[in-house]
């Protein structure tokens, strides 16, 4: 008798962020049950190569389908998904109305998926307990050694020499959900001074393809590759590399982005300059910041509705949390929080605690808006 096999069905957005949140639910369900035989199906546009990275998963099928538009031969783009399995799980998100009006391509993908697939036991969700999971369990990437060997050509071989931070200054929303590149040599001014010695790597994609790019022009980066702490350019390196270079720097600094859910994977703290649409909702056993905005003055987390944006000087519309007002109202605690994941002085149960007790105050005390992959905010509320 084989292997029991199941498909994490996860056709979603191609940011890398929602690549990760399977990988991560794949992780779960392949520990619940050894010895299962656990397949991923992605967005062809997505990091699907991160899949790669993870031995659990035994086999990946990139769904090369609409996400955005209507498909009208959906059936047709799943003919390299076998059809029959012993369980299928699929992303929760199919179950949520918002996600159909949005998206009709992925409406049009899970009706294809709904008549193609097969489930010898049972159809259910990532995360379902009936599937066998585990849940909150420590998903970790392992890198090719050819990429942690190119990243550490890249930098300094002098480890005693400072702290090394990636910045990532944007993610591939609209800039307006990002600091300006004015802002962002305020934030690097502030670590230099803090950290002697320091090496910073700025990390990236500028190419304009089907894949999710930095929200950030070509004058900006060079804006910030112009900084006194002379910044490495790791822009447009391939995707391995640029987290191996994340894994080898002491903390990853950026705003919200599903980069950050990667750089967790590789073992990184996370010091996220939070505000715009979407709170931090994902936690890898890995220590943390999210500085977070003053809700009053500085408004955040609409999530699917739109964000307000306000003029932030001479460097056009901002989401009012990434001005250069928040920025710099925010600097001593986004250098204090650095110093806290560079020392590692920050244990993970705190920084959750933390993270959710300042996260229900700036939601004024309503938790019914907080939500988190595993349910983890549970605990902390």
């Amino acid at each position: 008798m084989g292997s029991e096999r199941m498909l994490v069905n996860f056709f979603y957005a191609q940011p890398v962020g929602h690549a990760v949140e399977a990988l991560h639910y794949a992780h779960g369900h392949a520990v619940a049950v050894p010895g299962r035989e656990v397949s991923v199906a992605l967005n062809a546009a997505t990091a699907t190569e991160l899949a790669g990275f993870c031995p659990f998963v035994s086999a990946t099928y990139p769904i090369d389908h609409p996400f955005l538009e209507p498909c009208p031969d959906s059936a047709s783009r799943l003919g390299e998904v076998p059809r029959y399995w012993d369980w299928i799980v699929d992303d929760t998100r199919r179950y949520q109305p918002i996600q159909y009006e949005l998206f009709p391509g992925m409406r049009d993908y899970y009706a294809a998926s709904d008549a193609h697939l097969r489930a010898a036991v049972s159809r259910s969700v990532v995360g379902a307990q009936r599937a066998g999971y585990r849940p909150h369990q420590q998903l970790r990437f392992e890198l090719p050694s050819s990429a942690r060997r190119a990243a550490a050509d890249r930098l300094t071989t002098d480890r005693a020499r400072g702290a090394r931070i990636a910045v990532m200054p944007a993610g591939s929303s609209d800039a307006s959900l990002y600091p300006s590149p004015g802002s962002w040599l305020v934030v690097l001014d502030a670590l230099t001074d803090a950290f002697p010695g320091i090496q910073i790597a700025l990390v990236g994609r500028t190419a304009l393809d089907e894949r999710t790019s930095t929200a950030l022009g070509p004058d900006g980066l060079c804006r910030l590759l112009s900084h006194r702490s002379r910044p490495v350019d790791c822009f447009d390196i391939p995707l391995a590399e640029q987290l191996a270079v994340v894994e080898a720097c002491d903390v990853f600094l950026a705003p919200h982005t599903g980069f950050g859910l990667a750089a967790l994977a590789v073992a990184t703290p996370w010091l996220a300059l939070s505000g715009g649409r979407w709170f931090e909702y994902y936690f890898n056993h890995v220590p943390f910041r999210s500085v977070l905005p003053n809700p009053d003055r500085y408004p955040s987390f609409t999530q699917f509705d739109p964000a307000v944006t306000v003029v932030d000087g001479d460097e056009g519309p901002r989401t009012p949390s990434m001005t250069r007002a928040r920025i710099s109202e925010d600097l001593d605690r986004l250098v204090s929080a650095a110093e806290e994941l560079v020392t590692g002085a920050l244990p993970y149960e705190r920084a959750l605690s933390e993270y959710f007790t300042a996260l229900k105050a700036v939601h004024h005390g309503d938790t019914s808006a907080i939500w988190s992959i595993d349910s983890v905010h549970l605990d902390h509320l």
